[in-house]
């Protein structure tokens, strides 16, 4: 398996880099796969909180490859859903981890947000006794254009939330983002409005798995990792976070400095 070209802390933060993102997600996917094992090895079950989003394909593609991880002993959650549409909608993210991820291992459960439901209040307190019935062991994240975590926005996310799932109202660069994934055909028909976990319940799971690649994210890691510790910049916050490896390669650390340990 690859190993990170560098591997750096910032804060409380592990940092690794790579030379590409065929590299990283590789090398994620094996560190991944081994603690799960051993999870699952001293406990008999996982849970795993999963992410979307571009950042996640080659990392899953190569975490299934892998072949070596009892699915049946696991049980998946995610972290955010737009609010109204169908799971057959091409941009719902319940449509992308059945077709990336439950149709390829067939978990033990996979618990999804239901984006459609006629209760979306009772549906995020639905959710988060789902999550809260026993510790996540896994969370895997992307970082978004703004800095999100899952879906909480520099104007929504909150360090110290009381609530582990919440509606949302997106900011206009998240919907651009979502827009230019190609799963809407206009920026007015992305939602508006979406469920999430939030910080403070990503920031319980045991352990967790940033994945960053990409020279469209050099700006906002930079940030993260060099500005203050803020909800300006949501993913700021797993600088305080010491279960938690954030995984660059060469393009989006490049605008980053680094000082080796």
């Amino acid at each position: 398996m690859p190993a990170a070209k560098q591997n750096f802390r910032i804060d409380d933060l592990w940092v690794n880099v790579y030379d590409s993102d065929a590299e990283l997600a590789k090398d994620a996917a094996a560190i991944a796969s081994e603690y799960l094992s051993d999870v699952i090895k001293q406990q008999g079950m996982a849970r795993v909180l999963l992410a979307t989003g571009n950042s996640q394909l080659k990392f899953l593609d190569a975490l299934i490859s892998l072949g070596n991880l009892d699915w049946s002993k696991i049980t998946c959650f995610h972290l955010d859903e737009y609010l109204g549409i169908s799971g057959e909608h091409p941009g719902s993210f319940r449509r992308y981890l059945r077709e990336k991820v439950e149709k390829r291992v067939n978990p033990d459960k996979f618990h999804y947000i239901e984006g459609d439901t006629l209760e979306p209040l009772a549906e995020c307190v639905r959710y988060s006794q789902l999550l809260q019935l026993k510790s996540i062991d896994l969370c895997l994240l992307g970082i978004g254009d703004n800095g999100h975590l899952a879906f909480n926005d520099p104007a929504v996310a909150n360090f110290q939330d009381t609530h582990y799932v919440k509606l949302v109202k997106l900011d206009e660069i998240n919907r651009q983002q979502q827009l230019n994934s190609g799963d809407f055909t206009s920026l007015e028909n992305v939602p508006q409005y979406a469920f999430t976990v939030t910080i403070p319940m990503i920031c319980q799971a045991k352990k967790i798995i940033c994945l960053a690649p990409g020279k469209r994210k050099a700006e906002i890691i930079q940030q993260m990792l060099q500005g203050a510790i803020t909800s300006n910049c949501p993913a700021s916050i797993l600088r305080n976070t010491a279960q938690t490896t954030l995984f660059l390669d060469a393009d989006s650390s490049s605008l980053s400095r680094f000082t080796e340990n």
